[in-house]
């Protein structure tokens, strides 16, 4: 029997049997595996769209995203996923490698090994720099004694003070009122929250689509108390030798501590306190354990330590980090509404040479726009008007032409986001951890 006959048969045997979902499993592969990617994907969509969460068929959808070469689909897909299986880690490594993302895919692959290390790679573990051995338990390496590790060694990140306070951030009137409440108020009025027994500091979790501003809300909110900054990312704290990690983390916050007033702000934190029971070894769950000891002060005052954390993924953080102390401020950062955009473009465009500029018309003809895809237009529409200084010899300012026309050739990142997002929404949200995302969807 030819392919071609075979995925006829299997056609037609769906055709007498819709619902079965390994018939149409079995379906999406034979066209995944023929290369017929076009119409896996439509395959793979009808079966979630018939078992939604279905884990099979979305890794299946995110691998046939990723043969078509529509790569952000399929990142988008397996971030989204509420149980990722191992092999959704390795695949979501090697997309997020491609895009030059070292940090984040290491991590990645590190979660796919610590539950399958027949996974391993050989030619993927040698573009990361990492081996299986890297993350194995105690007994199966060897440690690296702690004396050994020189203090040079430890991090030390660059302490800033940031000097631009919420008039640099365009709109989230509502995120900066939430920020305003929880840390600013408690600074500025200390003897207040004492009189209640209350401490000044605390833990925020921003999340949302990327690119809409959380980690320059959170260097903003540093520079409006007149606070310290201290960024933390995934390769500031995560090491191959256990135990190594979780004194890296140590160090950052008693570094924050010892310059409090302090913000000390992690990108990306569904990487270093993802959801343990996805977890097989021990190293993971330890260095979690080591960061909600860190949040709850118990070595240490957190007083005038303020945490700030972002995900693109608050679904895949373990949830001991909601609990009140810790993340007990959980806020939703959408993309900047119409009078969000006007302002956004106008702070852009400062400094610039600008000429005739319709910010309201160009914020409506941005529905769904993030702050990065803000600038990615500006940016856009000054190449235009650089080349045509280039080419006539005389520079001149950017209008609304350039940005429309930028406007139009670009497509709102958002949206992959918020199709995930909905899932989550809609089916996993009993704690109504989502009734945000909920409201502005406008589900209910």
């Amino acid at each position: 029997m030819s392919n071609d006959d075979a995925i006829r048969a299997l056609r037609e045997a769906l055709a007498h049997s819709p619902d079965n979902l390994p018939l149409r499993r079995h379906l999406a592969d034979s066209l995944h595996n023929q290369a017929r990617y076009a119409e896996a994907i439509d395959t793979y969509k009808e079966g979630l769209r018939l078992t939604p969460g279905e884990p099979s068929l979305e890794l299946g959808l995110a691998r046939a995203f990723a043969a078509a070469g529509r790569n952000s689909e399929s990142l988008a897909l397996l971030e989204g996923m509420a149980s990722p299986q191992p092999a959704a880690h390795l695949l979501r490594a090697r997309l997020l490698l491609g895009e030059g993302s070292v940090d984040s895919a290491r991590a990645a692959y590190r979660r796919a090994l610590e539950a399958d290390e027949s996974l391993e790679d050989a030619d993927l573990s040698a573009r990361l720099g990492v081996s299986g051995s890297t993350w194995r338990d105690d007994d199966e390496r060897e440690r690296i004694p702690a004396g050994d590790m020189s203090e040079q060694q430890r991090p030390d990140k660059t302490f800033e003070r940031p000097t631009h306070g919420f008039e640099s951030v365009g709109g989230m009137d509502a995120v900066k009122e939430q920020i305003r409440r929880k840390i600013i108020q408690p600074l500025q009025h200390p003897e207040i929250y004492k009189a209640y027994g209350k401490k000044v500091g605390g833990g925020i979790l921003l999340y949302g689509p990327p690119g809409c501003g959380k980690t320059h809300i959170a260097r903003a909110t540093a520079g409006e108390v007149k606070a310290g900054f201290i960024s933390v990312g995934i390769s500031d704290v995560l090491n191959m030798w256990i135990g190594e990690s979780e004194k890296n983390l140590h160090a950052l916050f008693e570094q924050a501590r010892d310059n409090a007033p302090c913000v000390l702000f992690f990108d990306e934190v569904d990487a270093l306190g993802a959801s343990r029971t996805d977890m097989r070894q021990s190293a993971g769950r330890n260095l979690i354990n080591q960061f909600l000891s860190e949040l709850d002060g118990i070595d240490a005052s957190n007083d005038g330590l303020l945490v700030l954390a972002a995900t693109n993924a608050p679904w895949h953080l373990d949830s001991a980090f909601r609990r009140p102390g810790r993340f007990d401020r959980i806020i939703f950062v959408p993309p900047p509404d119409e009078a969000a955009r006007a302002e956004v473009l106008r702070i852009q465009l400062k400094g610039k040479p600008v000429g005739d500029v319709d910010y309201d018309t160009l914020a409506k003809k941005s529905r769904d726009f993030s702050g990065a895809d803000l600038m990615a237009c500006v940016n856009e529409a000054v190449d235009i008007k650089l080349e045509e200084a280039l080419s006539g010899g005389v520079p001149a300012p950017i209008t609304s032409k350039e940005l429309l026309r930028a406007i139009k050739q670009h497509k709102a990142t958002t949206k992959e986001w918020f199709a995930t997002a909905r899932n989550y929404a809609l089916y996993s949200n009993q704690g109504g951890h989502y009734d945000d995302i909920v409201a502005y969807l406008k589900l209910r």
